[in-house]
């Protein structure tokens, strides 16, 4: 393989030359991404079996269920205030300004705030 050997300086290579040239760069490329493939497809493979051998514990013998009497069912209490609208998640939001938020949505809607519910508050940054 002595194709450079005409032109050292790879100014006048001929168009056979840079051709060849070209096509062996590209089977290199590929060739270490197949191998990078091969390499990371087996790492895989080894960490998924490593986990699936930590999960798979024996299990533990499981007894008869008993069966009991039904116990009363006790009425629901929820810490909920009277006329509130059940729970608010507060994303990124101190609750200070949740509730100056809640005071000026229903200030502006005309309507109490008991009315309205609020779901969740999220601040945009």
């Amino acid at each position: 393989m002595n194709f450079l050997a005409a032109a050292p300086d790879l100014e006048n290579i001929s168009l056979l030359n840079a051709s060849i040239v070209a096509v062996l760069g590209y089977g290199m490329v590929f060739a270490g991404l197949i191998v990078l493939m091969i390499v990371v497809t087996m790492l895989g493979k080894a960490f998924s079996a490593k986990n699936k051998k930590q999960n798979e514990a024996p299990a533990a013998p499981v007894a008869a269920p008993v069966v009991s009497a039904p116990a009363p069912v006790a009425p629901v209490v929820s810490d909920a205030a009277p006329g509130s609208a059940g729970q608010l998640k507060l994303y990124d939001t101190p609750p200070k300004t949740a509730a100056m938020i809640m005071a000026i949505v229903a200030d502006k809607m005309g309507k109490p705030l008991n009315e309205l519910r609020f779901i969740s508050i999220k601040e945009v940054k």
